[in-house]
């Protein structure tokens, strides 16, 4: 049982790339992707705060964190996180399946 679990929404094609990811994140959304597995890689977005949240406890980075996607629960571990240069919020984040 993971500890971790996130909320997400899956990004349809039509909104993903440099635009989309603008809008995602003026309305405290965080665009992130899961990938690995036999599965399709799946783009989802984040909601901003509880990302912080989950990230201020170092046991995020080390454990396997449930990922709620449309009723479908992913598990998780975070491969890649990235944040911005001055306020160090996270802009993007790239999750590997367990």
């Amino acid at each position: 049982m993971a500890n971790f679990v996130l909320n997400a929404e899956a990004r349809e094609e039509a909104i993903q790339g440099k635009g989309s990811s603008r809008r995602l994140r003026r309305e405290n959304l965080v665009p992130a992707i899961i990938y690995g597995g036999e599965a399709e890689p799946v783009a989802v977005s984040l909601h901003l705060r509880e990302l912080v949240k989950a990230l201020e406890n170092n046991q995020f980075f080390e454990e396997v964190v449930e990922i709620n996607v449309a009723g479908k629960v992913e598990s998780v571990k975070i491969q890649a996180l990235q944040r911005h240069p001055a306020k160090n919020t996270p802009m993007h984040a790239d999750f590997k399946r367990a």
